[in-house]
């Protein structure tokens, strides 16, 4: 399994660049393994991002930003859904992780 965090490199939003911040610094600070894709260096991830994003999750006007979560191609949700699951200590069900991973699993 590979949690996927959709990113925009480069992009003029300050709340966008602080979504994605959040949302991988908690990945590394708890040692999730992720990958990050960023949608601004190739025209297929960011279709594939779109295409994989649930119609009820879509924004009314315009395009869903980034990050979007996904385990695979499953996909978990964005940064408000993502905020939602730390506030409510439930970030490895959102991620569709079993459980977090220890110390010494990490490690060897």
């Amino acid at each position: 399994m590979v949690i996927k965090v959709y990113i925009a490199s480069s992009t003029g939003s300050v709340a966008v660049k602080k979504h994605q911040q959040a949302v991988v610094g908690f990945l590394e600070a708890n040692r999730i393994s992720f990958q990050e894709v960023d949608i601004t260096m190739l025209e297929e991830q960011r279709l594939q991002m779109y295409r994989n994003i649930p119609k009820d999750k879509q924004p009314e006007k315009g395009n869903p930003l980034p990050p979007q979560i996904f385990n695979e191609d499953r996909y978990c949700g964005d940064y408000e859904d993502f905020f939602q699951s730390k506030e409510d200590n439930t970030v490895f069900a959102f991620l569709g992780l079993s459980s977090q991973p220890s110390v010494k699993d990490s490690e060897s």
